[in-house]
């Protein structure tokens, strides 16, 4: 397989397993916490790591914002031998009592974007891969780590989640709102790929608070401590389904 255009990598570059972050600087965050890590590529929103963990190689890729570029991603890593794809990202809590900081694992995320709408019908749901949903839950039990389990919802609209959208995903007890993993588990299911999704609350839509509202940074101190947390039960999954 040629070289990806976005990626800028080709077949033999990368590994089985991706951690799929958003935030590119987050891929660096991911590869502090395993060995012999080595950029393969970088180039527009994408940063493109290999490293391994505890003896399992495996390949950080950042996806920028969005279910777009994240399509992108993950259409052109399936090209090049990826197998399992992990986002590991934020999320804004859609229920009270959720707080910043806290993780949760998604087990299926409305399309509430356009990007998977090209693929396939609304009604077709966007799922994880079972395995994978499982190998995160179990991580988190094995560290002692809370974890929310449940649906969320995927949204292309940062700046336009108005009361009426947010009171309408809070009543279908959608646990949180994100901007990828629709388009994560769509294309991943349709190219045969495993895929999960965990994310760290940096806000809470229905207690009135989100990402950078109180801050100088984009995430909270909470948060921000709290995602290497997720990142390390994240890796503990990856051994697991190794």
């Amino acid at each position: 397989m040629a070289k990806q255009p976005h990626l800028l990598v080709e077949s033999g570059d990368v590994h089985d397993t991706a951690l799929i972050p958003g935030d590119p600087g987050r891929v660096d965050r991911i590869a502090a916490q395993c060995e012999d890590a080595e950029t393969v590529a970088e180039n527009r929103e994408y940063k493109v790591v290999n490293a391994t963990y505890e003896g399992v190689p495996l390949t950080i890729c950042s996806t920028g914002i969005g279910c777009p570029s994240a399509a992108i991603a993950v259409e052109e890593l399936s090209r090049v031998g990826v197998e399992t794809v992990i986002r590991v990202g934020t999320t804004g809590a859609l229920q009270r009592g959720i707080e910043i900081g806290d993780m949760v694992v998604a087990t299926g995320a409305a399309k509430e974007e356009g990007t998977s709408k090209r693929y396939e019908d609304a009604v077709i749901p966007a799922v994880p891969d079972y395995e994978v949903l499982t190998a995160l839950v179990d991580s988190a039990e094995a560290r002692g780590e809370d974890v929310h389990v449940g649906p969320i919802v995927s949204d292309d609209a940062f700046y336009n989640e108005n009361d009426a959208y947010v009171e309408e995903w809070e009543a279908a007890n959608l646990l949180a709102i994100e901007m990828e993993a629709a388009a994560v588990f769509s294309l991943a299911r349709r190219k045969g790929l495993a895929a999960g999704a965990i994310c760290t609350v940096d806000g809470n839509l229905v207690e009135g608070t989100q990402k950078g509202a109180d801050s100088d940074s984009e995430l909270p101190e909470k948060a921000k401590d709290n995602v290497e947390r997720a990142i390390a039960l994240t890796l503990d999954a990856v051994v697991d389904l190794a």
